[in-house]
């Protein structure tokens, strides 16, 4: 996957990710492999945090559905075991990350966001929302285990069981984002604008906390992939 498609760069002290396909940012084999040469690059070059950020309009709006059915069945067990190994990867990843949510977050791409550390959403008629149960797709343990981390545990149920989708304001009276850019076109600029103090925090310190307040359900979701998956449609 080109390099243009996913990006890394070094902006002072922080690292940018940035995702853009010109379309929805659709997650597929080539594309985990993509941002895990991104993550490669940040974690060489070393930044004092890393910021995800999509496109003007969408973040992502998660795995290709029309596509995934399509796959021989080796292939859809690699691109779910990828899609898992990948998101938790960002949920642990061993400095600051905060997702830059330009636009819609659907899915995987709602995954991918609260698998940050922080998260600044562009305001408009955007959606935040893990809506696998209005599809038929039940959720992954690896899912679960970000989506609880990155929601308060008042609204597990409704966010997680229910798929309510959630508007910039709505994620914000929730504290599932810390912030609204106003206009949308700031929300990258503002992501590194929270990002740019966490910079300063020790990248050691930091990246070993984080791994020992997550060991224990990455260790768990981890243990669940090979044999979850995330089933067809039911």
């Amino acid at each position: 996957m080109a390099d243009d498609v996913v990006s890394y760069r070094r902006d002072d002290r922080v690292g940018v990710i940035t995702l853009d396909d010109g379309k929805a940012n659709a997650m597929s084999l080539p594309w985990f492999a993509a941002l895990n040469a991104a993550l490669d690059r940040a974690e060489a070059d070393a930044p004092g945090a890393l910021v995800l950020g999509g496109r003007h309009g969408m973040f992502s709006a998660g795995l290709n559905l029309k596509v995934l059915p399509t796959l021989p069945e080796a292939e859809l067990q690699r691109t779910l075991v990828a899609f898992g190994q990948t998101l938790l990867r960002v949920f642990v990843f061993p400095i600051p990350t905060v997702a830059a949510v330009t636009g819609h977050a659907i899915a995987g791409g709602a995954m991918l966001a609260l698998a940050c550390d922080l998260r600044v959403m562009a305001e408009g008629a955007f959606r935040l929302h893990l809506n696998e149960h209005m599809i038929g797709l039940p959720l992954p343990t690896w899912a679960i285990t970000i989506a609880e981390s990155g929601i308060p545990h008042r609204y597990h149920v409704e966010a997680i069981l229910h798929a309510r989708p959630y508007s910039p304001d709505e994620a914000l009276e929730r504290t599932i984002v810390a912030a609204v850019a106003r206009p949308a076109e700031t929300t990258l600029s503002l992501a590194l604008h929270l990002a740019e103090p966490l910079s300063a925090l020790s990248t050691g310190a930091y990246g070993e906390s984080k791994r020992r307040q997550r060991a224990t359900v990455v260790r768990w979701a981890e243990q669940q992939l090979a044999t979850e998956g995330m089933p067809r449609p039911r």
